[in-house]
């Protein structure tokens, strides 16, 4: 719902784009668009959240996060730096939390590199490396199409979960675990970049944004670790059979490792075959 004496300058457009609605609209208001209010009429009585990209005629943009808790945004009369921060710090955290594949694919490095010294230097090389790829893809400089991606970022768990069943300590994954995120944290920064295209980036606070959709993306990612962290302390502290025997761990680890596979090569399959859908 728009401000009173706002006009269409042409008809909105509307399409679905990764399962979600995408409007966009080119408006006029005479009285200018300066703390005016911006209202998604029935947000409030749905689970869905919107998010709202108000891009003036100068190239500045305003890019707001609406849930049905808070429905309606305030036209910024010059839209602030912590704004622009807030907004992609949480789209980021958002869409790691809702992205399994790669949080399956963090829990399989959680396995293989255990609560040691090598689990952070593991994930600091796989947040280094789907960095690099996520600027690159976002600002153009690389382009790659993302059926395959997605397809080979299930691939990459499936092989992560296969190592977990082999359990080779001598191979390079157990080796050099740092190694694997590396080469594939590449791949799933494109992964990344694909939302945050699909979101927009403002025009005058692209390093801005990107900055904290990474940002954002860690955190969560940090928040799943830590959460995989308290489960293993409480299943050592109230297992003791898991505590002071190895082969309980391994007997752990090989069902996890089965019930991951298995879902990453469901996955893999089912967005091969999308290629042809």
């Amino acid at each position: 719902r728009w401000p009173t004496d706002t006009t269409y300058v042409a008809p909105p457009s509307a399409s679905i784009i990764n399962a979600a609605y995408v409007e966009r609209s080119t408006l006029r208001r005479a009285g200018g668009w300066d703390d005016q209010e911006i209202y998604i009429e029935g947000l409030s009585r749905t689970l869905t959240d919107a998010l709202f990209r108000f891009q003036r005629l100068s190239g500045a943009t305003q890019t707001s996060r609406l849930s049905p808790d808070a429905p309606s945004v305030l036209i910024a009369v010059e839209p602030s730096r912590f704004q622009v921060s807030w907004t992609y710090t949480v789209l980021g955290v958002q869409h790691i939390l809702e992205g399994i594949d790669h949080l399956l694919f963090v829990a399989c490095l959680f396995i293989v590199a255990g609560i040691s010294r090598k689990l952070i230097i593991t994930i600091t090389g796989f947040t280094l490396a789907h960095s690099v790829t996520l600027a690159a893809a976002t600002l153009d400089i690389v382009r790659l199409p993302i059926p395959p991606v997605e397809a080979v970022i299930a691939l990459s768990i499936v092989f992560l979960a296969r190592e977990i069943a082999g359990h080779r300590e001598d191979s390079l994954t157990y080796r050099f675990p740092v190694a694997v995120s590396l080469s594939f944290g590449l791949l799933h920064g494109f992964g990344f970049a694909a939302v945050l295209n699909d979101v927009g980036l403002p025009a005058v606070d692209v390093p801005l944004a990107l900055l904290f959709f990474n940002v954002g993306v860690e955190v969560g990612q940090l928040l799943f670790i830590a959460a995989l962290i308290a489960v293993v302390m409480l299943f050592k502290r109230f297992t003791a059979s898991w505590q002071d025997h190895p082969l309980a761990r391994r007997r752990t680890e090989w069902v996890a490792a089965y019930a991951i596979g298995t879902v990453a090569a469901w996955w893999t399959i089912e967005r091969i075959a999308g290629f042809w859908i």
